[in-house]
């Protein structure tokens, strides 16, 4: 082959890696797509850049194009955002944008959330509602401060100790009696500093506690912890029964989906989610169907602790809900929860259960919530199943 041949060739490969370049960030930047803008206000952006992700029920749907400062003092700044047009019927007016951290230090990104049926879409070049991002240095400030605080309770309750040791001591030696110990005043008078000091150590210690869990309350739904709450599969054991009701209905239903246990469940008694994709299906149905009302039915096997298969169905019910409201657009008041503890037939050796997503047509009345029957033992932290602990509390 000629020198020019391949001078050629060569000129030929790097255009078409240009090309491929200019393509492949084209693509990511929807320039080759059709898009449409919203614009959402903050009192501070954390740290967002313009070219940054913009995420709607954690897919990529998105691009900062611009961020403009407020034209004076007290005024928002605006940031715009680039939206495929496929997120235009799951945008609503009341979905909002937040600015989200791709982990402890990862780059921010604008994550919108999905709008309630029902509600307007949002047009070309409006401003949709948003929420202020959580900044690190006001939360280490908070944090900080709830250790100072903790670290003086324990150095008072210290001194409190080396106090009641002294008085201890000179009991065990036999100095005194409980008559010298009446008409001693200076040691009356020492032993009342130390109850005094005890007694306010308690209380400032009690303090303490309680402001530390206010503060957990709060640091469970920010960024750094939401994560290992999430896997606990829920916050409170009333959220079991939230959206719980009392049976079926008489009619039939119009389309059902089963699955086993095995199939959505990483153990025989965990309702930790393994493959949730396994509920795509049913998933899709909902979202771009018309239905009166869907019910997630569990039910386990006749092996193990009754209450406690009990609690296990009620909350595989409640994590399938939560995954399907999360992840597709419907009226999540229209998708109800039916936790049937143990049900004969299913085999223990091959089964741990089973699943059932059965959805009726409309007009279907919805049975009233289920009450726990007379007698019933109560629900405590012991009966629960392994991944659903309530904590003292994963959109994501």
């Amino acid at each position: 082959m000629s020198r020019v041949a391949r001078l050629g060739a060569f000129i030929v490969m790097t255009l078409a890696v240009l090309g491929a370049g200019v393509f492949v960030i084209g693509s990511k930047e929807y320039l080759f797509r059709s898009t449409y803008q919203l614009k959402a206000q903050f009192d501070n952006v954390a740290g967002l850049a313009e070219g940054a992700d913009v995420q709607v029920g954690g897919v990529h749907s998105g691009t900062v194009t611009g961020i403009a400062l407020p034209r004076k003092p007290g005024d928002k700044i605006t940031v715009f955002i680039n939206l495929a047009k496929s997120t235009h019927e799951i945008i609503k007016k009341d979905s909002v944008a937040s600015i989200q951290t791709e982990g402890l230090l990862g780059n921010q990104y604008v994550a919108i959330s999905f709008g309630s049926a029902g509600q307007a879409e949002v047009k070309d070049g409006e401003i949709i509602q948003s929420e202020p991002p959580l900044v690190m240095a006001d939360l280490l400030k908070k944090t900080s401060s709830i250790l100072d605080g903790s670290q003086m309770a324990i150095q008072n309750a210290a001194l409190a100790t080396a106090h009641l040791n002294s008085v201890s001591a000179k009991i065990d030696s036999g100095q005194g009696t409980v008559g010298a110990l009446v008409n001693d005043k200076e040691l009356y008078s020492n032993l009342e500093q130390t109850t005094s000091t005890l007694h306010a150590t308690m209380l400032q210690a009690q303090t303490g506690v309680t402001d530390f869990q206010e503060n957990m309350e709060a640091l469970k739904h920010n960024f750094l912890l939401s994560g290992y709450f999430k896997k606990r599969g829920y916050e409170d054991s009333a959220d079991l029964a939230a959206n719980s009701i009392g049976g079926l209905p008489k009619e039939m239903p119009e389309k059902e989906f089963t699955f086993t246990a095995r199939q959505l469940f990483d153990g025989r008694d965990s309702a930790k989610m393994k493959d949730q994709k396994t509920l795509k299906a049913s998933g899709d149905f909902l979202a771009h169907n018309d239905f009166g009302f869907a019910v997630v039915v569990v039910s386990t096997g006749m092996d193990g602790d009754t209450q406690k298969d009990l609690v296990l169905t009620e909350a595989r019910a409640m994590v399938v809900r939560e995954y399907l409201v999360e992840n597709f657009g419907f009226d999540d008041s229209q998708l109800k929860t039916l936790g049937l503890g143990k049900q004969a037939g299913a085999n223990p050796e091959t089964d741990w259960g089973s699943i059932r997503i059965l959805i009726f047509p409309e007009g279907t009345q919805i049975p009233t919530a289920s009450l726990a029957p007379a007698g019933s033992p109560s629900t405590t932290d012991a009966d629960r199943p392994t991944g659903v602990t309530a904590a003292a509390t994963q959109k994501p």
